[in-house]
């Protein structure tokens, strides 16, 4: 049974040596002499194979078998094909960084201005705290923990299906109190200056309607190495000067946190601040601590605790920003990753802001 097995096979590779041969035979070749060498090769193949000589088949193959592997050209890969196989390695190799290492996301709205703008489009590192796994509770690969003043983009805990992008206040364990505009970590104050006043504005959009000029003011601030800027209601710096002045001021801001008037409860998807409770299945509530109580306005009294495999986070543009102070921390396994520069910027499609495409996201 093997010996017949082989026997085919051997009958199957010179026939098909005995039809290259006669395709080449066909076009011109270089030297006579070897045309009448393949020729006599092909016909002694090609009798044994019809007397079904399979010895003869054996002898003859060796000769034939060389001179079709000199003589006989072989077909070379196409430049389309070649192009397409390479086009294709690309495109599995772009998709699987996305997948793995990096993600494309456009800024939606003006909460981290001056940092990224609406119609900003940023690349993000996916890996350096770690992979997440579909229906894996933590990450895959847990490098290191987020740390702050980084940037990152995370899944907002109470609407499991958007992302968002904030700056990183304070890390778990960590307590975080803003008075009179100023960030206090663990009771020590988030290093600021004044940057512009009354020549600070921005132009804000929501969704597709037409952009608003927008006042501001603008101040830079440093955590741990990184320094950033901020952007700030208008009559920032005015009060700024009345706290120097007077050194107290009689109510607190707007947007200071813990709010000192209402329930002090601390803030979650389940207790938002003007919003519907809803429901966030890895989401710890945190702690509201009283320290000081009846202080004046500006002076810490009222913390609250960052809950532990969370990190607190803000927009940089803190007159304008749903984040931490409304919802809540945000849990380590819901974060996508650190935002790394910006690729693509336009004000709409006929302005693209060039000036901004490769800058890096601090």
């Amino acid at each position: 049974m093997h010996s017949a097995r082989l026997d085919r096979r051997v009958r199957r590779e010179a026939q098909a040596l005995v039809r290259e041969a006669r395709t080449a035979l066909r076009g011109p070749l270089a030297s006579r002499r070897r045309t009448a060498e393949l020729d006599a090769a092909a016909q002694a193949a090609e009798r044994a194979l019809h007397a079904r000589d399979d010895q003869a088949v054996r002898r003859a193959l060796p000769t034939l078998d060389a001179l079709v592997d000199e003589l006989v050209p072989r077909p070379t890969r196409s430049a389309t094909r070649e192009l397409v196989q390479s086009v294709g390695s690309a495109i599995i190799i772009a998709l699987a960084l996305r997948t793995l290492v990096v993600a494309a996301f456009k800024i939606p709205s003006a909460s981290m201005y001056p940092t990224v703008e609406v119609n900003d489009h940023i690349f993000v590192n996916k890996l350096i705290y770690g992979l997440g796994v579909p229906a894996m509770t933590g990450k895959l690969g847990d490098w290191r923990k987020p740390q702050r003043g980084e940037v990152i983009v995370f899944l907002q805990p109470c609407l499991s299906d958007v992302d968002y992008i904030k700056r990183v206040i304070a890390t778990e364990g960590q307590s975080v109190e803003v008075r009179c505009n100023v960030v206090y970590v663990d009771d020590q104050p988030v290093a600021h200056q004044l940057i512009a006043g009354d020549t600070c504005s921005y132009d804000n959009r929501n969704d597709d309607g037409p952009w608003i000029p927008t006042a501001c003011s603008e101040y830079a601030e440093s955590v741990d190495g990184h320094t950033y800027h901020t952007f700030h209601d208008p009559d920032r710096p005015r009060r700024d000067a009345a706290l120097v002045r007077d050194g107290a001021l009689s109510q607190s801001d707007l947007n200071d946190f813990p709010r000192l008037n209402g329930l002090r409860e601390p803030p979650s998807c389940k207790n938002q601040h003007g919003a519907e409770s809803v429901s966030s299945p890895n989401q710890l509530p945190g702690e509201i601590v009283e320290t000081k109580p009846g202080a004046s306005a500006c002076e810490l009294q009222l913390h609250y605790v960052v809950p532990p495999g969370h990190v607190f986070v803000m927009g940089d543009n803190r007159a304008n920003s749903r984040d931490s102070r409304v919802w809540g921390s945000v849990p380590i396994e819901n974060i996508r990753g650190k935002a790394m520069f910006i690729w693509l910027s336009y004000r709409d499609w006929s302005a693209i802001r060039w000036p901004r495409i490769g800058s890096l996201i601090h």
